[in-house]
């Protein structure tokens, strides 16, 4: 497995886009989740529901239209966290019907390591 510091650069962390093979867009293990997400910008706020998450992204369900592109900031409510875990920038990657994909491009350190937590979590119990 992976390192996730190797996905990242320290300071105010930016996601390193890495391209794997053409039969493969996900750079990360993704793990099923069910949090509440809520996310603001390009003057639009919304809530939804994350429904699995990576280290560089995740899928948020929601009737909030939004379009492939767009920057948003994203605050992800994880049960055992005093505070939302908060995205500062995480963009619009592809869209669905009822749901959106977001690629993390910048988080905070200390989001990180929240964010590392709840992926080691989430994967121990699989």
């Amino acid at each position: 497995m992976k390192k996730l510091s190797s996905l990242f650069k320290s300071k105010d962390v930016e996601l390193i886009q890495e391209h794997p093979g053409p039969d493969e867009r996900r750079v990360q293990p993704r793990f099923t989740a069910q949090f509440r997400s809520t996310f603001s910008g390009n003057q639009q706020e919304g809530h939804g529901r994350t429904v699995d998450i990576s280290a560089g992204g995740c899928k948020i369900e929601s009737d909030m239209k939004v379009e492939q592109g767009e920057k948003f900031e994203c605050r992800l409510h994880i049960p055992g966290l005093d505070w939302p875990l908060r995205v500062d920038e995480a963009i619009v990657r592809w869209v669905g019907t009822n749901s959106f994909g977001l690629a993390f491009s910048r988080i905070a350190p200390d989001e990180l390591v929240k964010l590392t937590s709840v992926l080691t979590d989430l994967e121990a119990d699989e």
